[in-house]
């Protein structure tokens, strides 16, 4: 379980302050849930968020042991290192919104005749429970030849769950190389 500590104060000078001490700055929230301004060791909120073979990530800040799904996360635009992350509460039996991530597997028969791989979406918005929630969308795509893509409207939506992309935008796709 990933522990954190609880932000006293929310103010710039106390985030840079934090920042500097090797912490990640995080928001926790729900509908019907108090906010809570958190912070995380990075390196162990990194290994944590590797380690989970789940959508949830059970956490501890303070007193609340909460589980929490990624909501967003922003990172360095030179370096790559995560700057903050929003963290949503799973709330049992409350239908919201949650990115689910989306990882392919195979090799492209499309890459061998002069293509190139483009994955547009890494992420899909589905809206349910977290009890209904894959914890990811698995796309073969070792079928997609040249000019081939997948389309959101070719993956299944899960039960009790609803996709809330539109059916014609491409999740990836093989496009021909200049």
């Amino acid at each position: 379980m990933l522990e954190g500590i609880i932000r006293e104060s929310i103010g710039k000078s106390n985030a840079k302050q934090l920042k500097r001490d090797g912490y990640l700055i995080a928001n926790i929230y729900a509908n019907g849930v108090e906010n809570i301004n958190a912070a995380f060791k990075r390196g162990d909120f990194v290994k944590a968020v590797r380690a989970k073979d789940d959508l949830v990530l059970p956490i501890k800040v303070g007193d609340n042991e909460l589980d929490v799904v990624i909501q967003e996360y922003q990172l360095h635009p030179i370096n790559g290192d995560i700057l903050h992350v929003d963290l949503r509460v799973a709330v049992p039996n409350q239908s919201t919104n949650f990115l689910i991530p989306v990882k392919t597997e195979g090799i492209p028969k499309g890459l061998k005749n002069k293509g190139v791989l483009i994955i547009n979406k890494k992420r899909i918005k589905v809206r349910g429970t977290i009890e209904n929630m894959p914890s990811t969308f698995t796309l073969d795509i070792s079928d997609l030849d040249r000019e081939d893509s997948i389309l959101i409207r070719d993956i299944e939506a899960p039960a009790n769950c609803k996709i809330m992309e539109r059916a014609d935008v491409s999740i990836c796709g093989v496009i021909k190389a200049k």
